[in-house]
């Protein structure tokens, strides 16, 4: 399995002391501070992504939401029509998709 080439670039700048605090950082995992920087920007990045895509509720929330899945509340008058227009659109074939 081959490794992707690095072909691309990113350039940042920073003060003097950010650059420091970056380099000992750096070394004491005993990584260069491209490695350094790469692997904790990834990381960080991960988390980033992953924390917007996961939905987190409160205990009480939870079963709510939970109870309203086991228990759907009957349709009202509006989400009756709608899916009656549904059905009437889908048998005639002028759905759009």
């Amino acid at each position: 399995m081959s490794v992707p080439a690095k072909e691309k670039r990113i350039d940042i700048r920073v003060s003097q002391p950010q650059k420091e605090l970056l380099e000992k950082a750096a070394d004491l995992k005993g990584m260069s501070l491209s490695s350094y920087l790469l692997s904790r920007g990834l990381e960080a990045a991960r988390e980033d992504i992953e924390s917007h895509q996961r939905l987190i509720l409160s205990d009480r929330d939870r079963d709510l939401f939970l109870d309203l899945l086991a228990n759907p509340p009957a349709p009202n008058r509006a989400l009756q029509k709608a899916m009656q227009q549904y059905r009437e659109e889908y048998e005639s074939g002028e759905m759009d998709y």
